[in-house]
């Protein structure tokens, strides 16, 4: 098994594109990520493509928005009830499972083009953007948001997704 296991959830037919290997390259840029911010804790989590109807229905139900979203994210921890998973930390077979991504692929791509930054970029961001927020980052705090989007930035940068000089403690930018 890799360090990630990403569990793969398909409603909108997003993975059967035949001109892409849409998994490998999310498997790809999100091991880059979990390189930045837990490199030495096996990972697991699940990826979850689905229409805006449902992307809107948990927005609503979920964070109080009425409108469908580009992703959510479900952490296991939230911060609020630590779990020491020290004692794992020797078993080479442990998982720690972090949460679930959902990703609308029509909210990504209309995103992409609002803000012109083309579809494997804003993917790109999106994809990092939740997988940092189920490893307990967040952007509420302006100190927080730059730690977040700093590691966010570089982490596009290294797949050669790079962002604007604006967004790299700003978010989205532009």
């Amino acid at each position: 098994m890799a360090p990630l296991d990403i569990t793969y959830n398909d409603e909108v037919g997003f993975l059967q594109d035949q001109e892409h290997d849409w998994q490998n390259w999310i498997d790809e840029l999100l091991i880059l990520a979990k390189k930045e911010v837990a490199p030495a804790t096996n990972l697991e989590m699940s990826v979850n493509f689905i229409a805006e109807a449902r992307s809107q229905a948990i927005n609503r139900e979920y964070r109080g928005q009425d409108r469908p979203t580009d992703v959510i994210s479900f952490a296991i921890e939230d911060g609020e009830d630590q779990l020491d998973l020290a004692v794992f930390g020797q078993d080479a077979d442990f998982y720690q499972d972090i949460g679930d991504l959902f990703l609308c692929p029509p909210v990504i791509n209309r995103h992409s083009k609002e803000y012109g930054t083309g579809w494997d970029r804003e993917f790109g961001y999106t994809l990092v953007h939740g997988f940092l927020h189920l490893n307990g980052y967040d952007h509420i705090d302006p100190n927080e948001a730059k730690e977040m989007f700093g590691i966010q930035g570089s982490v596009l940068e290294k797949y050669g997704l790079p962002l604007y000089p604006d967004q790299l403690d700003q978010g989205r930018g532009k």
